[in-house]
Order: structure tokens, then C-alpha cells, then sequence
């Protein structure tokens, strides 16, 4: 099953980049670059829908990027993980 949430990564003083999920609480990352911030987010929130499912909790509503608490300079990214629930199925 696919999931796709929205992250926000803003660059840091020092030019490295901090991304979080306004859906997925406490699921950040960090990167020396945009692109590794982006693949950090992915790796986090798979480990974070990973334990919502594997807790039964039910996954957050997407917000709309309009109701994103955004900054100038600001970079949104839909973050899409894939999550296999049996060997072999594949979507």
C-alpha cells in the first residue's frame, strides 16, 4: 500500500536542511543537502506509519498545502512510502 504525506523542509543557517510532516507528529529528519533531508524524511516516515499500523492506530488526514504553517523559503515534497503487508504482494 502507498501512503503520501506532505513534508516542509526549511534550510538552516548553517546551509544544512531540517524537514518535518505536519500530519506525521515528531517525524523529522535532517540533511547536509535538500536531497538527503528528503531521503531521510522518506526512511521516517516509513518508520513512523510503520508503527502507527503495527499499532492499529489509525494514519492522519493529508493537510492542504494551504493550511501548512509555511515560511519564506519554505520547500514542500509529497513523501510517498510504500509498505508491503505480505510477501510477494506487491501494489
Amino acid at each position: 500500500m502507498r501512503f503520501i504525506y506532505p513534508a516542509i523542509f526549511r534550510q538552516k543557517p548553517d546551509g544544512t536542511y531540517m524537514g518535518f510532516f505536519p500530519d506525521l507528529e515528531d517525524c523529522v529528519s535532517q540533511g547536509d543537502t535538500l536531497e538527503e533531508a528528503v531521503d531521510r524524511a522518506n526512511e521516517a516516515a516509513l518508520n513512523w506509519i510503520t508503527v502507527e499500523l503495527e499499532d492499529d492506530c489509525p494514519l492522519p488526514s493529508i493537510s492542504d498545502a494551504e493550511d501548512m504553517p509555511l515560511q519564506e523559503g519554505d520547500i514542500i515534497r509529497n513523501i510517498a512510502v510504500t509498505i508491503r503487508f505480505t510477501d510477494g504482494w506487491d501494489e
